[in-house]
């Protein structure tokens, strides 16, 4: 079971996965068929590229499965519910097993609210790079790739059906806790959400399709194979 306080390294975590993971997934579903004579998708990949593919207005929400290693716990956890973005100023991570735990990011805040407890609310300027990190996320659900490099160096990779897009923190303080966040999808969908800490393996995030077709995870090398699994 997790701990009964919320950190700021859990904090940092839980908002970097928050604002990345909402948009695609659920409303690619949604999306409109391309326009006639509208340009085919590239051979090769681009940031601009991907960000115009993970564009997408709130309403949002997306399915995600997450699997948490600890040297305090005897097998990894893994957790799942949803993210959803109700609005273009809130952010919304709901664990619904194998707890239930509801953590609601906005106005600079994140409060967290645990079933049988009273809900907690924390300033996110406790870690002062998430200033930086939340400035971040507006622009890249808007496809902004200008205020994104503020922060993040973009390297895109792979085809059209099979990228990645990796967000290198240019800012030091991040830098010496994150090494990268890296994104990896297909066309308009973000499946995995992959954080690499400086110190410590690789967390994978599964979202959308792929976390909806997730089974229980021996190990975090499962969990990874599974995150950078190609579409089907």
């Amino acid at each position: 079971m997790p701990g009964a306080d919320a950190t700021p390294r859990r904090l940092r975590r839980l908002l970097l996965a928050c604002c990345l993971a909402v948009p695609p997934a659920w409303a690619a579903a949604q999306a409109p068929e391309p326009a006639a004579g509208q340009t085919p998708a590239p051979a090769s990949v681009e940031p601009d590229w991907i960000l115009g593919q993970l564009r997408r207005p709130p309403p949002a929400a997306t399915p995600f499965v997450e699997l948490r290693v600890s040297s305090m716990l005897k097998k990894p956890l893994q957790l799942a519910g949803e993210y959803r973005r109700p609005d273009a100023d809130t952010l919304v991570r709901e664990v619904r097993a194998p707890y239930a735990e509801t953590t609601t990011i906005r106005a600079g805040q994140a409060t967290l609210a645990r079933e049988g407890r009273a809900p907690r609310t924390f300033a996110l300027s406790r870690v002062p790079e998430l200033a930086a990190l939340q400035g971040s996320f507006g622009a890249l659900l808007a496809g902004d790739r200008a205020q994104l490099e503020q922060h993040y160096t973009l390297q895109a990779e792979g085809a059209a059906d099979a990228w990645t897009m990796t967000l290198t923190p240019k800012d030091p303080r991040t830098a010496t806790r994150l090494l990268a966040v890296v994104l990896r999808g297909g066309g308009d969908e973000l499946r995995c959400i992959e954080t690499r800490p400086r110190e410590g393996d690789a967390q994978p995030t599964l979202l959308g399709g792929a976390a909806t077709g997730a089974d229980a995870f021996a190990s975090l090398d499962d969990a990874l194979r599974a995150c950078r699994a190609p579409a089907r």
